[in-house]
C-alpha cells in the first residue's frame, strides 16, 4: 500500500448480542444448508456461495443474512484433505477476495491437497455490508485532535456518522461483533459438510480464530493464527504498545539504511533527515510532485512511515524520504484514497473498549504515545484506533484473557518486528493459551508470517498437511528486504487504511 488514508473518523455501535448458553447450544446443534456453488461473477475458476444464518445469534429463527463465500477446489481431488477456511482480518478485509488470489498466497501443496474458502465476515463486503454515507465519511476530522474543542468536536463527528451508519444498514450493525463471526464460521463448516475446521486467519483473522477455538475448540483439526491480536489488553496498553512496535519499525528502517550500500540513505543520519522533513511539512514548505498545488503534511508523512512498514518496502520509503528532501520529484506515494464504506471500525470498537474517559485520558494517552513513538509523533495504529472509538457505546464482546481449553494445538506465530499486531501481543497470547498453542517467531520485519521465507512456509505447511508442530518457541531467521518488497507481496490485499489492524 503506498497511499495514505487521512480519514480517522470511521466509527462504531452498541452491540446488542447475548452470549448466554442457550445461544452456544443453538450454534452447535443446529443444522445447515448444504451452499449451492455458482462461478463467481470476478472470478469464474472460483465457486462462490451463500451460507445463511442468523442477524442475531441470540434470536436464531428471527431475521436471516447471508454469509458471502468462495471455493477453490482442491487441485488434486484424490489427495483432498478437506476445507481450508482462510481470513484476511482487518477488521474488514474481503476473505471471498483472498480467496480468489489463494493460489499466489499458498503453496502449491496445500491447494492441491485444500479446497481453500474464503469468507467475508458479517458486515463486510459482500455479506449483508454496513454502509455509511459517503459524503459524511468525507468530512471526517483529518487528524487527532490537540484541544478540549478539537476533541468534543471528533466526538459528535463519530456519534453522527454511527448513527448514519446505524440507519444505513440496518441490525446488522448492531451484530457485526466477532463474537458472532465465530458463529458464523461454524455454520460455515457445517454448510461445507466438514466435521473438522482447518483454519488460516492472519492479523485481525487471528482474534476470529481465537474466539472459536474457544467455544468449538473440539471441531478443529488445524488453526494458524498469524500476526496476533491481544484481546485482553485494555485501553493505556493498547495504545502503549502500538507506540512501541511503531517505533521500533521506524529504528529498524534506520537500522537497514546504515547496513544497506545501495540505499539512497546509506550514511546518513535517517532520524535527523525524518524529523527536518516533518519540520519542513509543518511550515508548508512540502508540496506533493505530483500536485505542487497539494501540501504535504506531516500526518502524510507519518501514514506512508506507518503504512509502508507493512511490507516493509524500505527501499520505496527511502527513495521518497530521498527525493523529498533533494526537492526532486517523487513517486506518487500521497495520492488521497477515495472514501469507502467499511465496517472495519464499528467491528473493532465493538470487540474491544477503547473509548477514552474523556479529553483528560486522550491527551495523557497522546502524550504517552508521543515520548514512545517520537518518530511518528506517538501515531500509530493504536492510536488511530483510538481517535475512531472516541464516543463509542460500551463494545459487546470488551477485553477479556484469552481461555482455550478443548482444543488441539494451535499454530500461533508473529513477526518480531511487526509493526501492526504488536510481538508483545502474540507473546501475551501465548502466555494465556500456552496449554493449547505452539509459538513461532519470524526475525524479521513486516506484518504476516506465512509467506515471508522457506523456513515460515515449510512450518506452516507441515503443520496444515501432516499436523505436525514445530518446537515450542522456534525461530525462522529474518530476510532483508529488497526493492520491490510491498506489503501486497507479503499478504493478501487487505483494506488500505492505516487505522485498520489490516
Amino acid at each position: 500500500m503506498r497511499t495514505t488514508m487521512r480519514t480517522i473518523g470511521i466509527t462504531v455501535t452498541c452491540s446488542a448480542l447475548l452470549l448466554g448458553g442457550t445461544a452456544v447450544a443453538t450454534a452447535e446443534t443446529s443444522t445447515t444448508d448444504a451452499v449451492t456453488w455458482t462461478p463467481c461473477p470476478e472470478k469464474p475458476d472460483v465457486e462462490c456461495g451463500t451460507v445463511t444464518v442468523p442477524v442475531d445469534w441470540a434470536k436464531p429463527n428471527g431475521e436471516k443474512m447471508g454469509v458471502a463465500i468462495a471455493r477453490r477446489k482442491a487441485t488434486d481431488p484424490a489427495k483432498r484433505i478437506g476445507s481450508l477456511l482462510i481470513d484476511p482480518g482487518g477488521p474488514g478485509g474481503s476473505g471471498v477476495d483472498f480467496a480468489f488470489g489463494a493460489d499466489r498466497y499458498f503453496s502449491p501443496e496445500i491447494s492441491q491437497k485444500f479446497d481453500i474458502v474464503g469468507f467475508d465476515p458479517r458486515g463486510v463486503a459482500r455479506s449483508n455490508p454496513i454502509l455509511c454515507s459517503r459524503e459524511l465519511s468525507m468530512q471526517a476530522p483529518r487528524s487527532a485532535p490537540t484541544t478540549a474543542a478539537e476533541y468534543e468536536k471528533l466526538k459528535a463527528y463519530n456519534k453522527e456518522l454511527r448513527d448514519d451508519c446505524r440507519k444505513r444498514s440496518g441490525a446488522i450493525y448492531d451484530h457485526a461483533s466477532t463474537a458472532e463471526v465465530a458463529q458464523d464460521m461454524d455454520a460455515i463448516r457445517r454448510a461445507l459438510g466438514e466435521k473438522k475446521l482447518n483454519y488460516y486467519g492472519i492479523s485481525y483473522g487471528t482474534i476470529m480464530g481465537q474466539h472459536y477455538a474457544e467455544r468449538f475448540g473440539r471441531t478443529i483439526r488445524a488453526m494458524i493464527i498469524d500476526s496476533n491480536m491481544d484481546h485482553s489488553l485494555q485501553l493505556p496498553r493498547f495504545v502503549a504498545s502500538e507506540a512501541r512496535t511503531t517505533e521500533d519499525s521506524f529504528l529498524e528502517f534506520v537500522k537497514w539504511n546504515d547496513r544497506t550500500a545501495s540505499s539512497p540513505l546509506h550514511g546518513q543520519d535517517v532520524s535527523k533527515l525524518w524529523f527536518g522533513l516533518l519540520a519542513k511539512a509543518d511550515r508548508g514548505e512540502l508540496t506533493d510532485p505530483q500536485d505542487p498545488t497539494r501540501k504535504i503534511t506531516a500526518d502524510d508523512l507519518i501514514g506512508l512511515a506507518i503504512s509502508q512498514a507493512y511490507g516493509p518496502d524500505w527501499p520505496f520509503f527511502a527513495g521518497i524520504i530521498a527525493q523529498l528532501n533533494a526537492g526532486t520529484p517523487a513517486a506518487n506515494a500521497f495520492a488521497e484514497d477515495e472514501a469507502v464504506n467499511n465496517p472495519g471500525a464499528a467491528i473493532l470498537c465493538n470487540d474491544y473498549n477503547l473509548n477514552p474517559h474523556g479529553f483528560a485520558e486522550f491527551q495523557a494517552l497522546s502524550g504517552l504515545g508521543k515520548l514512545i513513538a517520537p518518530h511518528t509523533r506517538g501515531q500509530s495504529v493504536g492510536s488511530n484506533v483510538m481517535n475512531v472509538c472516541v464516543g463509542a457505546p460500551p463494545a459487546s464482546n470488551p477485553q477479556r484473557p484469552l481461555n482455550i481449553r478443548k482444543a488441539p494445538k494451535i499454530l500461533m506465530e508473529n513477526s518480531q518486528h511487526d509493526p501492526a499486531t504488536a510481538y508483545e501481543w502474540a507473546v501475551n497470547a501465548h502466555r494465556q493459551s500456552a496449554d493449547t498453542t505452539v509459538f513461532l517467531t519470524y526475525d524479521g520485519w513486516g506484518h504476516g508470517v506465512y509467506t515471508r521465507s522457506e523456513c515460515t512456509r515449510t512450518i506452516n505447511d507441515r503443520y496444515l498437511v501432516d499436523l505436525k508442530l514445530p518446537a515450542e518457541g522456534s525461530h525462522c531467521a529474518a530476510v532483508e528486504p529488497t526493492v520491490g518488497s510491498s506489503a501486497k507481496a507479503a499478504g493478501p490485499v487487505l483494506p488500505a487504511r492505516p487505522w485498520a489492524l489490516r
